[in-house]
């Protein structure tokens, strides 16, 4: 029987295991497919505290597991395939490889995963000058043209931000009116900066054999003229997909599958003994920063509930 598990090994889950294993609960790591979370598969983090010259995503993320890991915390190299919660019993946990775990207490760290445009071209120039998060990289492209994917409110903030570091921003949207809301959408569309591919999709982004964006290939919807939008940063902001399908059925998920909380303030879950943390339950935010303050919450309410139900 362990003590705690810790699902996910991102900001979130790498921050919880820190302080779990500090407070000697002997927290195990489920690593999950992506160790380190999202920002293993980024480059340079410029906007972490501590670091004046910025720190590159993935030695970000093994710095933070050798620091667990100093305190006791063991990181399991396994994907979580079935749970099975229940209010204050023992939680059981199904790994991919077929072992199973009983735990405790449980913390849900799987964080979420940016919707993609799956273009070939564009897979390949992730981290290249393809980003899903403005806020994350923005500031990278100073005074330079750049783009924005997307017609919601994410979508618009994203382009009103990159404004304070681009030349222009151009924001690509597949309708002819966006669908964010009005307030966003008159910001937006005052804003010197900014304007607007309507109608338009991205086909195509440039140059793979250069490594590096230098403009995307629009195609209309309406007409299906082409046409080359130069650029030198690509931002993606058509939502996220929250790491929760597992949990469907076991835990209280929100209409867009992120983990509710039951207590806003808190990191509590519809059940008792099974808490959660970083990007899973944050739509709103989505920053390392906030991951790893949710997951120093969770702990701490994972040790206090396993101190006064007899548990640690």
């Amino acid at each position: 029987m362990e003590s705690l598990v810790i699902v996910g090994s991102g900001c979130a889950g790498a921050t919880a295991a820190i302080y779990a294993a500090r407070a000697r609960l002997d927290p195990l790591v489920l690593v999950g497919d992506e160790g380190g979370g999202q920002l293993a598969l980024t480059t340079l983090v410029e906007n972490y505290p501590g670091f004046a010259d910025g720190v590159m995503g993935p030695e970000l993320m093994e710095v933070m597991r050798r620091q667990a890991e100093r305190f006791g915390a063991r990181f399991l190299d396994s994907r979580l395939a079935q749970v099975e919660f229940r209010d204050g019993e023992p939680q059981r946990l199904r790994l991919a490889d077929g072992k199973s775990l009983e735990a405790r207490a449980v913390i849900v760290a799987t964080g979420a995963r940016p919707r993609w445009l799956d273009l070939p071209s564009e897979v390949a120039l992730r981290t290249k000058g393809v980003s899903a998060c403005a806020t994350c990289d923005g500031a990278l492209y100073r005074n330079v043209p750049v783009a924005v994917v997307g017609g919601g409110d994410t979508a618009l903030e994203e382009a009103l931000f990159l404004t304070r570091f681009a030349s222009t921003v151009t924001v690509i949207h597949r309708r002819d009116q966006f669908r964010a809301s009005k307030i966003m959408q008159g910001r937006v569309l005052a804003h010197p900066k900014v304007a607007v591919a309507w109608d338009s999709v991205v086909d195509e982004v440039l140059d793979v054999a250069k490594g590096e964006v230098t403009g995307v290939v629009l195609r209309n919807v309406r007409t299906g003229a082409r046409s080359t939008l130069p650029c030198a940063g690509l931002f993606i902001a058509i939502g996220h997909t929250p790491n929760t399908e597992v949990f469907r059925g076991q835990l209280a998920l929100d209409e867009a599958g992120y983990v509710a909380l039951r207590d806003g303030a808190r990191s509590f879950t519809s059940v008792n003994g099974v808490f959660v943390a970083g990007d899973c339950a944050d739509h709103l935010y989505r920053q390392a920063v906030t991951a790893a303050g949710m997951g120093c919450r969770a702990a701490l309410d994972a040790a206090r509930w396993l101190a006064e139900s007899g548990g640690g």
